[in-house]
């Protein structure tokens, strides 16, 4: 239990909410569910937006590349994987990266 005579308490609470909906793959779950109810302060519904933002683009991208490697020669097959792979990478790092400047802010 949290004590109550915490000041910091409720801003670690918060800071631990935001790292979630950061979280890369499952994130954009909590944060959908966050900007359907219109829960949450100005922030918590910004980085909510954000993390919907980021995993409809990288899936998006995902889908296409994977249809392209699908229906492509074997050598574009092999480049559109690379390229997918990339674009995963790419997803995974940023979302990384903004819970570590969260977590540092």
């Amino acid at each position: 239990m949290m004590n109550r005579s915490d000041p910091f308490g409720e801003e670690k609470l918060n800071k631990v909410q935001l790292m979630w909906y950061l979280f890369p793959l499952i994130g954009w779950i909590p944060s959908l569910w966050t900007l359907y109810r219109h829960q949450g302060n100005t922030e918590q519904r910004s980085v909510s937006r954000l993390s919907v933002r980021l995993t409809l683009i990288w899936l998006l991208v995902y889908a296409t590349l994977w249809t392209g490697s699908a229906l492509g020669s074997d050598i574009w097959t092999v480049r559109l994987l690379y390229l997918n792979g990339l674009v995963t990478t790419g997803y995974i790092l940023a979302c990384l990266s903004l819970i570590v400047r969260l977590s540092r802010r």
